[in-house]
């Protein structure tokens, strides 16, 4: 850094370092007879200025008088003034700092990162229990990395990946979810969004404008797509997965979906619909992009393999940490077919060059260690517990409650019962007592998705959320009752029971 782009505020505790003194060395050079007022009046600048932000300290003025090549009592006079007016703050062997009195027009960072509603409580899905997060074997696993790594590691690394890091996840991929794992065709990336964005350019670039997805499901997935230029197609799902009939008449030549624990529907895929779904794949030489968000967690029983395992050829897996460590370590993995491999790695070295090393090589080593192992058991027991407090709670404050779904994952559906709709009433009393919920329809996809595809003559697509189902009766819509998307894995047990207690309190009266 040169003394030019030294920031104001280096230095030990705070203090400005002399060489951001040169912001005064104009007012220095002044004449004799205007140099004090000079001095003063940069001074004054800087701070309004916020090139001296609030509570830094200054110099001593026998320093800073040596610096800018001036008297001593030039810059004592100075101090005094600014001090006086409030720009500065002294006091007695305490040295001298900018004030705070003074709103300063220094640009300040936002903050744009999703947070929390501030609700009482907030059933939000998706989320995981941060305070889990393994500090103690993560920092164990970062000193032991820093003091191993080779340093020509720390050049650019293989847009894949470090070799290591595909190696171990593909053993971990192999072991826990039963795909077919070639490290050579293992991405690292920055999360399922990011390998969701790879996807669609390649798709893309193939000349695929159009690509179907579940419809209720993520609503990331229509701006994913649309960033790489490529449109969603909502396709409507049974109990079984996503409806063949509307896929098959839709035109489309790649699907996302989540089959291992349906989103938000909580649905698994069937055997016979993975088979059909696979045999379309084939039919129409295109692609099943398989999002394997939460397939870890699963409480009555072993997890459902991922789709993958069938058909490594039609299908692309992907998976992250954003469940079981934190999605703020922007860290996932991309299986990709054959066909795929080469354009989906080139289009990763253009995007970022790759993954982190220091990042990659850190979770490396966790996984080899088997601490991922232990943080997904220990998140297994934890979450299910909440889940079971949850079905529990539901059944006790709402008689007639229906959780639909498989036992897995971070979130229930709760179908409750007609006399507690409508789903509009229902949801504007939960808010006003400080519960943050949300309803199934939040999960359908654009209302002009459908239209688009309704114009285009595919049947099998219908407009509104009245085409969202979770099984052979449909969704019924507020008219007819309500059906929640409860995410529980960041609540404790009690404050999962306090949440549905104070919604069966908020809606307790008016009930038809």
């Amino acid at each position: 850094m040169t003394s030019s782009e030294t920031n104001p505020a280096d230095g030990p505790d705070g203090q400005v370092g002399s060489a951001a003194w040169e912001l005064l060395l104009p007012a220095a050079a002044a004449p004799a007879r205007t140099r004090g007022r000079s001095l003063q009046a940069a001074l004054r600048e800087a701070v309004r200025s916020g090139r001296l932000a609030p509570d830094t300290r200054l110099p001593s003025s026998r320093d800073l008088a040596a610096d800018l090549g001036v008297s001593r009592g030039l810059v004592t006079e100075a101090y005094e003034q600014l001090t006086a007016e409030g720009y500065l703050r002294s006091g007695r062997g305490a040295g001298t700092w900018v004030g705070g009195a003074v709103r300063s027009a220094r640009p300040r960072a936002r903050d744009l990162a999703p947070r929390a509603t501030g609700a009482r409580v907030d059933f939000v899905p998706g989320t995981p229990d941060l305070s889990m997060f393994p500090r103690a074997a993560w920092a164990a696993a970062q000193r032991g990395v820093l003091a191993g790594l080779p340093h020509h590691e720390l050049g650019y690394p293989d847009p894949r990946g470090l070799p290591r890091l595909r190696t171990a996840l593909a053993e971990l991929l192999a072991r826990r979810r039963g795909v077919v794992a070639d490290p050579e065709r293992l991405v690292v990336v920055s999360g399922v969004a990011q390998a969701t964005t790879l996807l669609g350019f390649v798709l893309h670039a193939r000349g695929l404008r159009e690509v179907g997805v579940e419809n209720p499901g993520s609503p990331q997935h229509d701006a994913l797509y649309a960033a790489a230029g490529v449109t969603t197609l909502p396709l409507s799902l049974d109990d079984e997965g996503i409806v063949m009939g509307p896929l098959r008449e839709s035109g489309v030549r790649s699907v996302v979906t989540t089959p291992a624990h349906q989103f938000p529907t909580g649905i698994a895929y069937s055997a016979r619909r993975r088979t059909e779904l696979l045999d379309w794949a084939r039919s129409v030489d295109g692609f099943v992009l398989e999002d394997d968000y939460d397939g870890d967690f699963r409480y009555d029983r072993a997890p459902v393999g991922a789709l993958q395992g069938l058909d490594p050829e039609r299908v692309a897996y992907a998976g992250s940490v954003s469940k079981s460590l934190a999605p703020g370590l922007r860290l996932g993995w991309l299986l990709v077919p054959e066909a795929l491999a080469e354009d989906v790695v080139e289009r990763k070295r253009t995007m970022d060059l790759g993954h982190p090393t220091l990042d990659q090589a850190l979770f490396a080593r966790f996984v080899e260690r088997g601490d991922y192992d232990r943080q997904l058991r220990r998140c297994q027991r934890a979450y299910r517990e909440r889940r079971d407090a949850l079905v529990s709670a539901l059944e006790e404050h709402f008689p007639g409650a229906e959780v639909t779904g498989i036992a897995a994952g971070l979130h229930v559906i709760a179908a409750l019962p007609q006399r507690y709709g409508p789903q509009e009433r229902f949801l504007a009393r939960v808010a006003e007592a400080g519960v943050a919920v949300r309803p199934l329809t939040d999960y359908a996809h654009a209302e002009h998705a459908h239209a688009r595809a309704g114009e285009d003559g595919r049947r099998g697509v219908r407009t509104g959320p009245e085409s969202v189902r979770t099984g052979r009766e449909g969704v019924r819509t507020g008219r007819e009752g309500v059906r929640l998307v409860l995410g529980y894995a960041h609540l404790p047990p009690t404050r999962i029971r306090a949440g549905v207690r104070l919604m069966a309190e908020a809606t307790a009266t008016g009930r038809s």
